[in-house]
């Protein structure tokens, strides 16, 4: 089994593939107006509108704006670079660049829809090391 997307629903489809394409530095590959992925070279985010969501079984499978326990998370190579970046682009920052106990620099923000969003970097010879050879 091969981990190949995560996916988020939302009401506004181009509102939070415009956030992610402006985070991620990504172009949106777009099936319709209802769906579009932006692909990584370790990982694609899909988005999907409300509308798509009776397909996978009916009303109320999945419900946009209401996520509280997924983050979806960024390898990026200066997250004081990016916090630098984005700070004036109105975005929710959670938490401005701290170094985490596990050895990750991370910026915590939260895309339009409320879904929290990590950019992070390794910095300590641990991490560095998990990571050396994952794509940035």
């Amino acid at each position: 089994m091969n981990l190949v997307s995560v996916r988020i629903i939302t009401d506004d489809v181009a509102r939070l593939v415009a956030f992610y394409e402006r985070l991620t530095g990504v172009d949106a590959s777009w099936a319709n107006d209802d769906f579009a992925e932006l692909r990584t070279a370790s990982g694609t985010l899909a988005v999907g509108s409300t509308r798509t969501v009776g397909l996978f079984g009916g009303p109320g499978v999945a419900s946009p704006a209401a996520n509280r326990s997924a983050i979806v998370e960024f390898l990026v190579d200066d997250v004081d670079g990016e916090f630098a970046s984005l700070r004036g682009d109105g975005l929710e920052i959670v938490q401005e660049p701290t170094t985490m106990p596990w050895g990750n620099r991370s910026l915590l923000l939260r895309d339009p829809d409320g879904t929290l969003v990590n950019l992070f970097e390794p910095v300590t010879d641990a991490a560095l090391a998990k990571f050396a050879a994952t794509p940035r």
